[in-house]
Formats: C-alpha cells, structure tokens, sequence
C-alpha cells in the first residue's frame, strides 16, 4: 500500500513514522459504489473503517421507530470503530452515499498493535473516543428532533 497516499488522514496525523509503518500494513483499501452496503446494524463487527474519498452515512435502527442518518462521514473520518472496541456486533448500519475508497482494518489487529505498543494504543484510543463521543452528540440531537416531531403531531390530533 503507497504510505504518502494516505499519510494525510487525520487517523494518522501527528503519528510517528514507526507507529505509521506499524499500522499501514494492517490496512486494506477497499472500493464501493454508492448505495452499497458496508454493514447493517448487528452484523458482525470486524473492521475499523477509515473513508479516503466519497460519503459513508451511518444509519441506527431503534427498536421503536424508524432509521435515522446519524452522520456523514466524510473523507478522513471513521466508522465501524464496534470492532476497534472489541463489541461483538456493529450499533449501528454503514451505506455509501457516494462511490467511496476507504482503508479497512481488522479490529483484532488494530488492538493487538495497541497492547503492544501503549503509547500508539493511547493516540489511537483518544481519537476513537472523540469520534464515538462526537455521534452520541449526533444521535442526541436526531432522538430530539424526533419526539418534537412526535410531540406536535401528537398535540395537532
């Protein structure tokens, strides 16, 4: 995989070039058109998602109510990081909203790399928990939408 293509994602911005030539091998890039279907919600979770190029929407199905877009993840951000945590099964579905390349990484792998290496594991934990933090943000503010919609059609019968 060419290092220099990739370097300027924020995933790997500010890393060391050993802790990049540790994690770029573990990486897979990935191509899809759009309307593909990278994984529905409770699929098995298995990849760390990083978006090179194109749009990647992430979709939460409550048991109650109907699909919500939570975010679009534009270039340089992540999805999928269920596996990156070790849960079993993805929260939420991913679908490409434009033709997209993205880099794949196996969870499994990314936490071996991190145990072996702390301080990487500590950059890395970091960013994850900014981006998890920032669609509970997201999903707070769609939940809120919803039940004022739900509220006024409630109060307009």
């Amino acid at each position: 995989m060419d290092l220099e293509k990739y370097t300027h994602l924020a995933f790997f911005c500010g890393l060391s070039t050993a802790d990049i030539q540790l994690l770029v091998p573990l990486f897979a890039p990935q191509t899809w058109v759009a309307g593909t279907v990278v994984f529905e919600q409770g699929d098995c979770a298995e990849y760390l998602y990083l978006v090179v190029s194109g749009e990647v929407t992430i979709r939460y199905k409550p048991d109650d109510g109907p699909v919500m877009n939570l975010t679009r993840v534009q270039p340089g951000g992540i999805f999928g990081w269920s596996a990156a945590m070790g849960n079993p099964t993805y929260t939420s579905g991913a679908l490409c909203t434009l033709d997209s390349e993205v880099l794949c990484i196996r969870g499994a792998d990314l936490r071996m790399i991190c145990g072996k290496h702390p301080e990487l594991g500590k950059v890395i934990l970091e960013r994850l928990s900014a981006i998890i933090a920032e669609r509970q943000r997201g999903q707070q503010s769609q939940v809120n939408s919803m039940l004022k919609t739900g509220m006024r059609q409630q109060s307009n019968n």
